[in-house]
């Protein structure tokens, strides 16, 4: 998986568009940041969106943690083999541990989301 491909929000969601389908996870560093996940609620399909409304939560033994939507749109799948192997957040955030598809209403919203370099320097800030 090509990282740099990705875009990524200060909330810790990436996003991979293709055509006009964006697919959303959270990343790596929101993984080890939570530790020991233990639940995740993710939105009916068919939910409509716009960027930074919740999309759903993440459950580790030590916080709640609220998804926002990146961008805006449709949800048109989510990944029913999350909630039953979270394993799938920390082995693979980027790839099988995706969250949810949504049909873009706004394919702008895109422009306001950072790069891998932006991400990764909002990173080093944020753990200082």
């Amino acid at each position: 998986m090509d990282l740099s491909a990705l875009r990524y929000a200060k909330t810790h969601e990436w996003t991979r568009v293709e055509g006009d389908v964006a697919t959303i996870g959270i990343t790596d560093f929101a993984v080890k940041a939570l530790t020991d996940l233990v639940y995740v609620d993710l939105p009916a399909v068919g939910k409509k969106v716009n960027a930074g409304d919740e999309l759903g939560e993440v459950e580790s033994v030590k916080a709640v943690s609220d998804i926002y939507a990146p961008v805006s749109g449709e949800v048109i799948e989510v990944n029913t083999r999350l909630p039953d192997d979270l394993d799938l957040l920390s082995k693979d955030a980027f790839g099988k541990g995706w969250m949810v598809k949504i049909r873009l209403s706004n394919p702008a919203d895109t422009n306001q989301l950072m790069d891998r370099t932006a991400y990764e320097a909002h990173c080093a800030h944020e753990a200082h």
